[in-house]
């Protein structure tokens, strides 16, 4: 084989390589829905989550931040839950009665579950408190922000509803 050829070869091998990698990428970021065990009990099923828009929200009850955000996650919530978004949460307390205590005493209502090494595997490692992701229906995380966020940025996800 002559060095055009060899420089061809070479050349292949390494798009295709890229492309398998972006491809793993690809996949490994995609969202797979599994049934999430809630924290009052309930069974959430993948299938209330597969193939819908879903705001997830990644919180814990010691968090001052959380605390700011979390009433306009819930007032989101009560709003537009079922009209084009979904809505899932995850505490990163350590004991889960503190978490639900969290929930009961500020009455939310948005459906809330202990993070676990799935759902951390889904999210990958947190960048800060509170985090929001949006799931799109293809399982795609198209936004996170780790901050508190302002409740008109929160108002603002509803765009989201129409992808």
């Amino acid at each position: 084989m002559n060095r055009r050829g060899s420089l061809r070869l070479l050349t292949g091998a390494i798009g295709v390589s890229m492309w398998r990698a972006g491809f793993a990428a690809a996949e490994r970021d995609l969202v797979r829905w599994t049934d999430v065990t809630l924290l009052d009990g309930r069974v959430l099923p993948a299938t209330a989550l597969e193939g819908r828009v879903v705001v997830v929200e990644i919180w814990a009850s010691w968090c001052p931040f959380c605390a700011r955000q979390n009433p306009h996650f819930q007032e989101l919530y009560a709003a537009h839950a079922g009209r084009g978004l979904e809505f899932l949460t995850f505490s990163i307390d350590r004991d889960p009665a503190k978490a639900r205590a969290y929930m009961a005493e500020h009455r939310y209502t948005f459906p809330a579950a202990m993070a676990t090494p799935r759902s951390e595997k889904w999210f990958g490692p947190r960048q800060g408190l509170p985090e929001v992701h949006i799931v799109d229906r293809a399982g795609r995380i198209v936004f996170m922000e780790a901050k508190e966020m302002f409740p008109e940025d929160l108002r603002a996800l509803t765009r989201f509803s129409t992808l």
